[in-house]
């Protein structure tokens, strides 16, 4: 999975359409593998983005958690403890 590409489901605050939109141009563009669509192609990356955003809307309100909300802090300071074990394994050379 595109490591730019972040859970949106279960927030509090909620996921915004901002922050939807973004990670549908992330997914359109990995599966493309164009960061930049020339003109002619723009138009037909414009319409994927869309189509992704709005699953991703339907997706995330449909669904029904059971696990606790997520913050935004929270999944930030769970990020830089996989990246401390990390260094750490790297610099014990496994």
């Amino acid at each position: 999975m595109c490591r730019n590409i972040r859970v949106l489901y279960n927030f509090e605050p909620p996921t915004t359409d901002d922050e939807m939109r973004a990670a549908a141009v992330q997914f359109v563009r990995k599966v493309s593998g164009v960061a930049r669509p020339s003109e002619t192609d723009r138009a037909a990356f414009e319409t994927a983005v869309v189509a992704v955003h709005d699953a991703t809307r339907v997706l995330l309100r449909q669904l029904t958690a059971r696990a606790p909300l997520r913050t935004r802090q929270g999944e930030i300071d769970k990020a830089r403890a996989r990246w401390r074990s990390r260094e750490a394994r790297v610099r014990s050379g496994r």
